[in-house]
């Protein structure tokens, strides 16, 4: 049996025969774009602009998943919301599969990276308070949920069952997320008047492109069931007051479209907790990816586990720490 990764197929002949069997004519042109979950490609085609083209990592998301990320994505289209939705075929489907790799094409869309400034913060505000005024519609039936048990409970137990944790640190590890765990699933408890509802799920300033002072919202891969304000915290930054004017100004712009549950900000620090854990967790469910160990070498390092507890150990200050308000 190969031990090669599924991904290592990808030649660019066989992109490009893939691309074709789209309809699309190729030119010969291709170029890789940077992403670790996926593989994306920008593919020259004749007489017409290039396109993008997402080969979606195999037994990650199942058809009917990405089939409601792309129906979700749509929606928000025609809702007039600057996303980049996948091109439909003449039959009207996104998704295209060749030799057992499920795949689909998007149009190139440009822009740079936003300034989050106050300004740029308030209109982001709109933009999520119509993202999700559309996410509030009706709720996903396939993609997942955020939960502690998705995004925390599964992380620890897949790096302590798989001896990612160094047996000199297995201890202070096992014995700090049952910690986290514990007082994270008090929060999310004591905030269970939260609404759940469609959201993009990874929305912090790589996913956001600003074009003609619009911001373009991309990549849905992970777009969940989950709170409103899981696509806010990732977009304050600085300290306490800082975050507090740029909460201010994306609740305002926000509140254009949709009414935001102030209860919510009490689960800040509990979803960055999820985060944390999830993080490493992925790296080293990838780390059998060889684009892993090259993208991220200092990951799996005593020094990187020594590293994570310590910042686990601050987290769990944090979430003993008064929440952001709105004044």
């Amino acid at each position: 049996m190969s031990n090669l990764h599924p991904f290592a197929s990808l030649s660019p002949d066989w992109i490009l025969s893939a691309v074709e069997s789209t309809g699309l004519n190729c030119d010969g042109r291709m170029l890789a774009l940077n992403s670790y979950e996926n593989r994306v490609y920008q593919v020259g085609v004749e007489d017409a602009n290039p396109v993008i083209v997402k080969f979606y990592r195999p037994q990650r998301w199942s058809r009917e998943q990405i089939e409601e990320e792309h129906a979700f994505v749509l929606e928000l289209e025609v809702s007039e919301l600057s996303v980049v939705a996948p091109l439909l075929s003449a039959e009207g489907r996104t998704i295209y599969e060749h030799e057992g790799f499920l795949f689909a094409v998007f149009p190139r869309r440009g822009g740079r990276s936003p300034d989050l400034n106050l300004d740029t913060l308030q209109v982001l505000g709109r933009c999520m308070g119509k993202l999700h005024s559309v996410g509030a519609l009706q709720p996903f039936k396939h993609r997942q949920h955020l939960s502690v048990a998705n995004f925390a409970e599964a992380s620890s137990i897949f790096l302590l069952e798989h001896d990612f944790i160094p047996a000199d640190l297995r201890i202070a590890y096992t014995s700090l997320t049952q910690d986290l765990l514990k007082k994270v699933k008090q929060i999310f408890a004591d905030k269970k008047d939260y609404s759940s509802l469609r959201i993009h799920g990874d929305c912090h300033a790589g996913n956001v492109l600003w074009r003609d002072e619009i911001p373009l919202l991309v990549d849905f891969d992970d777009t969940m069931m989950g709170p409103a304000v899981q696509d806010f915290w990732m977009l304050l930054s600085g300290d306490r007051e800082q975050q507090l004017a740029q909460l201010s100004e994306l609740i305002d712009g926000y509140e254009t479209f949709y009414t935001f549950n102030p209860a919510e900000l009490g689960l800040i620090e509990a979803l960055r907790t999820l985060r944390l854990m999830h993080y490493s967790a992925w790296l080293a469910r990838r780390w059998d990816d060889p684009a892993f160990p090259r993208s991220f070498p200092w990951f799996n390092t005593p020094r990187y586990w020594s590293t994570h507890i310590l910042e686990l150990r601050e987290q769990l200050s944090a979430l003993d720490e008064p929440p952001l308000v709105l004044y």
